[in-house]
Protein backbone atom coordinates (compact mmCIF):
# COMPACT_ATOMS: atom_id res chain seq x y z
CA UNK A 1 0.00 0.00 0.00
CA UNK A 2 1.31 3.43 -0.88
CA UNK A 3 0.29 6.48 1.15
CA UNK A 4 1.40 10.04 0.72
CA UNK A 5 3.89 11.08 3.35
CA UNK A 6 1.91 14.20 4.21
CA UNK A 7 -1.13 12.03 4.92
CA UNK A 8 0.89 9.74 7.20
CA UNK A 9 2.24 12.75 9.12
CA UNK A 10 -1.25 14.29 9.37
CA UNK A 11 -2.70 10.99 10.57
CA UNK A 12 0.06 10.65 13.20
CA UNK A 13 -0.64 14.19 14.41
CA UNK A 14 -4.41 13.65 14.62
CA UNK A 15 -3.99 10.25 16.30
CA UNK A 16 -1.73 11.74 18.99
CA UNK A 17 -4.16 14.60 19.62
CA UNK A 18 -7.04 12.11 19.84
CA UNK A 19 -5.17 10.00 22.41
CA UNK A 20 -4.45 13.15 24.44
CA UNK A 21 -8.12 14.06 24.29
CA UNK A 22 -9.13 10.60 25.51
CA UNK A 23 -6.69 11.01 28.40
CA UNK A 24 -8.29 14.32 29.37
CA UNK A 25 -11.72 12.65 29.28
CA UNK A 26 -10.31 9.92 31.54
CA UNK A 27 -8.96 12.54 33.98
CA UNK A 28 -12.32 14.31 34.06
CA UNK A 29 -14.17 11.03 34.60
CA UNK A 30 -11.90 9.99 37.47
CA UNK A 31 -12.28 13.39 39.11
CA UNK A 32 -16.07 13.13 38.87
CA UNK A 33 -16.57 9.46 39.70
CA UNK A 34 -14.01 8.68 42.39
CA UNK A 35 -13.14 12.25 43.35
CA UNK A 36 -9.46 12.20 42.43
CA UNK A 37 -7.58 15.41 41.78
CA UNK A 38 -6.13 14.70 38.34
CA UNK A 39 -7.23 18.04 36.90
CA UNK A 40 -5.36 20.24 39.30
CA UNK A 41 -6.77 23.73 39.70
CA UNK A 42 -4.28 26.31 38.45
CA UNK A 43 -4.06 30.02 39.18
CA UNK A 44 -7.56 31.24 40.08
CA UNK A 45 -9.39 28.49 38.19
CA UNK A 46 -10.94 25.95 40.57
CA UNK A 47 -12.60 24.07 37.68
CA UNK A 48 -9.36 22.63 36.28
CA UNK A 49 -10.09 24.10 32.84
CA UNK A 50 -6.73 25.89 32.72
CA UNK A 51 -4.91 22.62 33.47
CA UNK A 52 -6.87 20.83 30.78
CA UNK A 53 -6.22 23.52 28.20
CA UNK A 54 -2.47 23.58 28.92
CA UNK A 55 -2.41 19.79 28.67
CA UNK A 56 -4.17 19.98 25.28
CA UNK A 57 -1.84 22.73 24.02
CA UNK A 58 1.30 20.85 25.07
CA UNK A 59 -0.13 17.63 23.60
CA UNK A 60 -0.81 19.33 20.25
CA UNK A 61 2.66 20.93 20.17
CA UNK A 62 4.32 17.60 20.96
CA UNK A 63 2.22 15.82 18.34
CA UNK A 64 3.14 18.48 15.78
CA UNK A 65 6.86 18.23 16.56
CA UNK A 66 6.94 14.43 16.40
CA UNK A 67 4.80 14.16 13.27
CA UNK A 68 7.00 16.79 11.56
CA UNK A 69 10.14 14.87 12.56
CA UNK A 70 8.53 11.65 11.32
CA UNK A 71 7.66 13.27 8.00
CA UNK A 72 11.22 14.61 7.68
CA UNK A 73 12.62 11.16 8.42
CA UNK A 74 10.36 9.52 5.81
CA UNK A 75 11.35 12.08 3.18
CA UNK A 76 15.07 11.64 3.81
CA UNK A 77 14.91 7.85 4.30
CA UNK A 78 17.96 7.81 6.54
CA UNK A 79 18.54 5.85 9.68
CA UNK A 80 17.42 7.80 12.69
CA UNK A 81 19.44 8.04 15.87
CA UNK A 82 16.72 6.00 17.59
CA UNK A 83 17.27 3.10 15.18
CA UNK A 84 21.00 3.24 15.90
CA UNK A 85 20.36 3.20 19.67
CA UNK A 86 17.94 0.27 19.35
CA UNK A 87 20.43 -1.72 17.26
CA UNK A 88 23.22 -1.08 19.78
CA UNK A 89 20.94 -2.06 22.67
CA UNK A 90 20.01 -5.34 20.98
CA UNK A 91 23.66 -6.09 20.19
CA UNK A 92 24.66 -5.44 23.80
CA UNK A 93 21.74 -7.43 25.27
CA UNK A 94 21.25 -10.49 23.06
CA UNK A 95 19.84 -12.54 25.93
CA UNK A 96 16.74 -10.32 25.89
CA UNK A 97 16.01 -11.00 22.22
CA UNK A 98 15.64 -14.02 19.99
CA UNK A 99 17.83 -13.38 16.97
Amino acid sequence: MHMRLRFVALFAFLFAVAVGTLWEIFEFTMDQVIETNMQKPMFDDPSGLTDTMWDMIVNALGALAISALGWWYMVRREHSFIEVWIRKFIERNPRLFRL
